[in-house]
């Protein structure tokens, strides 16, 4: 298992109790611990909307693998475009 390299920064809380941890990080999501009063571990983290999450499950990716060789595998075509349209209930196109 590697070892990531560590380093220590003097930070100031600021008056609105913000710290900068640098442009590096800008825009990412972090999750902050407190794992006693004053003492704080910061992770960068991904965050996985609710409504996405079951993308993320094993059934949906082996489901969403499957689809994507059978794309590959099949050329697209609209010779029935009426018909698929009503069968995925779409009214009459």
């Amino acid at each position: 298992m590697a070892v990531a390299d560590r380093s220590a920064a003097l930070k100031l809380v600021g008056g609105n109790g913000q710290i900068s941890l640098g442009k590096r990080y800008a825009g990412r999501h972090v999750l902050v611990e407190e794992t006693e009063p004053g003492v704080w571990i910061v992770r960068t983290a991904t965050v996985i909307p609710d409504n996405e999450s079951w993308l993320h499950e094993a059934a949906a990716t082996s489901d969403l693998q499957a689809a994507m060789e059978w794309s590959t595998s099949h050329e697209p075509t609209d010779l029935d475009l009426s018909e698929t349209l009503k069968r995925l209930g779409h009214g009459d196109a």
